[in-house]
């Protein structure tokens, strides 16, 4: 299970659980909230009555009475109002009216007339002197049967005369209980999306981060050049400083044990010349001509130990680059340009012809002198290997994604064997004529150009004959 996706199920846990046991909770108290507000009215209700009960008391609730006229004129009424989703259209009140015994003197239900309530809680708590009210199944084994009453004093000159109890149906609580159920449960599900959507939202914000951190240590393993993320969160930009810090360190002394290695292997070679060279020097009676190709040995193989470690500084200041630096637009075609009158002082002594071609402007993103210095040494490579009185051709092209550098000569194919091994560290081929190598460190210098620019270069033999760098860079956008 990926992280994104247990980042979710914890939040849908966690809220959704919460939500639904509020909604729950807040359901539960429903009935017992409405039942409160109802009973309130029903005070009011019955106070209001039992003032109204006093003013007509004389008058025993004789079925010609105001007070009993009045109420059953309220009991024939038809309403029209629309309380929320409910329809009323008729009465709901339960009203009687009994003496200081209990005994009923006026009941809606005229069959209730003279029946004793006294022991009713309504009535016999108000006799008292306290707060009477009671629920009552009509029908002990439905629910939906109960009737609410609340019971006030009737009284007169502050004499207690009797009692007024004012009551309504449970029932008709049910159509709000159930319409506050639907709208509850509605918005529940409404809050509940909407914080789905949410834990996506934060579960996707959560994991850009750590997907950024885990690409960026994917490259690393894979040897690619990459800069750490710059997140937001810091503890994780923390482990991403940390993580590079870590590798620089690994790379480091990795590097510095192979650069130790290879150099000690390269400088073997012009070293040992130069120690015989000296040696033969020191012995007497060595002739002129010996002492003049001896130093002349000395000369070349110190010029040899001195390219081998200026380029072995400049290679290992492109291979500790994990990314650009100092970036600026440039015009591929007049850099290239530039190079090719640099090289013209070692091309005419052999008379070899250099010979561009570029017949759009061609962009590019990077360094600059990381690149001049990578067309330099493919021009060198180029101009070494030609023939006496040939031709090297460059030919500037791109489209919208990519510029490519080609440079062909005419001199001889790369052997099958040293094609997969021409960009490694101090690799190198004679040179035509002298047989010379060189540092076998320019090839490898362009390689890690190539890839900081998010490029590539490559070699090849052509068919006719002859050898042609390619060297790809991303197009400026």
């Amino acid at each position: 299970m990926t992280l994104n996706l247990r980042i979710m199920l914890v939040w849908l846990l966690l809220v959704g659980g919460g939500l639904i046991l509020v909604m729950q909770s807040v359901i539960g108290q429903l009935p017992s909230t409405i039942r409160q507000a109802s009973e309130e009215v029903l005070v009011d209700s019955a106070n209001l009555l039992a003032e109204l009960a006093a003013l007509h008391w004389d008058q025993d609730f004789a079925s010609d009475a105001p007070f009993v006229m009045a109420v059953e004129r309220y009991g024939a009424r038809r309403f029209d109002a629309t309380i929320w989703s409910r329809h009323k259209t008729e009465p709901d009140f339960v009203l009687y009216v009994t003496d200081l015994t209990g005994q009923v003197m006026y009941h809606t239900d005229r069959t209730l007339i003279g029946a004793d309530f006294s022991g009713w809680r309504d009535v016999q708590r108000t006799l008292l002197g306290g707060y009477g009210a009671r629920t009552t199944r009509t029908d002990p084994g439905d629910e939906n049967s109960s009737f609410m009453y609340v019971a006030a004093p009737v009284q007169r000159n502050g004499e207690l005369l009797g009692v007024l109890s004012v009551g309504q149906p449970t029932a008709s609580f049910e159509p709000f209980l159930a319409l506050a159920r639907e709208q509850l449960w509605q918005r529940g599900s409404l809050i509940l999306l909407a914080s789905l959507l949410l834990g996506a939202v934060l579960s996707l914000w959560l994991t850009r981060s750590i997907r950024r951190l885990v690409e960026y240590v994917e490259k690393l393993r894979r040897g690619e050049r990459a800069a750490p993320p710059a997140l937001r969160e810091r503890e994780l930009n923390r482990l991403a400083q940390a993580t590079d810090a870590m590798r620089a360190e690994i790379d480091g002394k990795q590097y510095v044990e192979d650069y130790v290695h290879t150099l000690t292997h390269e400088m073997k070679s012009p070293l040992s010349a130069i120690r015989a060279a000296t040696e033969l020097l020191q012995e007497a009676d060595v002739p002129e001509a010996d002492q003049r190709r001896f130093l002349t040995n000395v000369d070349m193989e110190s010029a040899r130990l001195q390219r081998l470690i200026d380029r072995l500084l400049s290679l290992a200041t492109v291979e500790k680059k994990q990314h650009l630096s100092g970036v600026e637009n440039i015009d591929l075609g007049q850099l290239v340009k530039m190079e090719i009158m640099a090289k013209q002082t070692r091309a005419q002594p052999r008379n070899v012809m250099l010979q561009m071609v570029c017949e759009r402007n061609l962009q590019v993103t990077g360094e600059r002198f990381l690149l001049e210095q990578a067309v330099s040494n493919l021009l060198d490579n180029a101009i070494e290997f030609s023939p006496d009185n040939s031709a090297v051709k460059i030919k500037l092209d791109g489209d919208a994604e990519r510029v490519w550098l080609m440079i062909s000569n005419a001199g001889p194919p790369i052997p099958d064997y040293a094609l997969a091994r021409i960009f490694e560290r101090f690799y190198s081929l004679p040179r035509p004529g002298s047989q010379r190598k060189s540092t076998g460190l320019g090839l490898s210098f362009v390689s890690e150009v190539a890839q900081l620019h998010q490029g590539e270069v490559r070699l090849r033999n052509l068919p006719e004959r002859g050898v042609q760098a390619i060297l790809w860079l991303p197009a400026r956008t």
